[in-house]
């Protein structure tokens, strides 16, 4: 089994292709932007668990990435059976004051990258009768939230996108799974230490170890189309659709203060 694995190189990327090499024997295609980490996790990983792996660097913000990194599957004869789609970037920023090459680089890499590498790799395992695909989302596609409008945009592009693509793929034997976590445990969000610490303790954000190990469980071992993990993301989620205005004031000013 050969499994691709975007944003490889850190965070829930990385134990992805970690726990793809240790749990399933995965050899790896690891995709990252940043390439000395990711030759680094490669050679790690290949030593530690003895699968082959593969580090491509690869921006995949650009507007033909998915076709450049189809095309070198095809040229190097590698048949994908595990598309992971997780590379990702954040930022809280006022929609007016973002840059332009920022907002572009998000809907690209949320949208446009994930959706070409779902047509093309998608494609192949339809033809073959089998694949799986895993396409990261998050609980903030259910949230209006300023600061944050581009990236919960893109995340319920994701979410709508990947369901529907389960009920066209599952007859045919690819299985798409669309996880929908709510905090997570990384460096993505920007949360100084003390207080990434704190959500842990609390449940309200979830190591990404124990993340990965759910989504690959459920990708793996069910026909299920969503999953988000933790009683309280499923307790939460209906009454983010009618969250009062002066909460989402409040939850502005928090973020917006505690972010480095």
């Amino acid at each position: 089994m050969l499994s691709l694995v975007t944003g490889a190189s850190s965070g829930i990327g990385l134990q992805y292709a970690t726990q793809l090499a240790r749990d399933y024997k995965s050899d790896l295609l690891l995709v990252s932007n940043q390439e000395a980490e990711l030759a680094a996790v490669a050679a790690e990983l290949h030593e530690q668990y003895g699968v082959t792996t593969i580090a491509k660097y690869a921006d995949l913000s650009q507007q033909d990435a998915a076709e450049q990194l189809f095309a070198y599957c095809q040229t190097n004869n590698l048949v994908v059976d595990t598309l992971i789609n997780n590379a990702g970037v954040f930022f809280f920023n006022p929609y007016c004051e973002t840059s332009m090459r920022r907002i572009e680089l998000m809907l690209n890499l949320h949208m446009i990258t994930v959706a070409k590498l779902c047509r093309l790799f998608g494609e192949d395992m339809v033809k073959r009768g089998r694949g799986y695909i895993l396409n990261m989302s998050s609980m903030s596609a259910w949230m209006a939230m300023p600061g944050i409008q581009t990236y919960n945009s893109t995340k319920a592009f994701i979410y709508n996108f990947s369901k529907s693509l389960w009920y066209e793929l599952m007859p045919k034997g690819v299985h798409v799974l669309v996880m929908t976590p709510g905090a997570v445990d990384t460096a993505l969000f920007g949360l100084a230490p003390n207080l990434r610490k704190l959500a842990v303790n609390l449940t309200v954000s979830i190591p990404p170890e124990k993340l990965v190990k759910r989504a690959l469980r459920k990708l793996f071992k069910t026909k299920k189309k969503t999953d988000m993990p933790g009683v309280i993301n499923h307790l939460c989620t209906p009454l983010l659709k009618h969250t009062p205005d002066f909460l989402v004031r409040l939850a502005i000013r928090f973020v917006g203060k505690y972010q480095h």
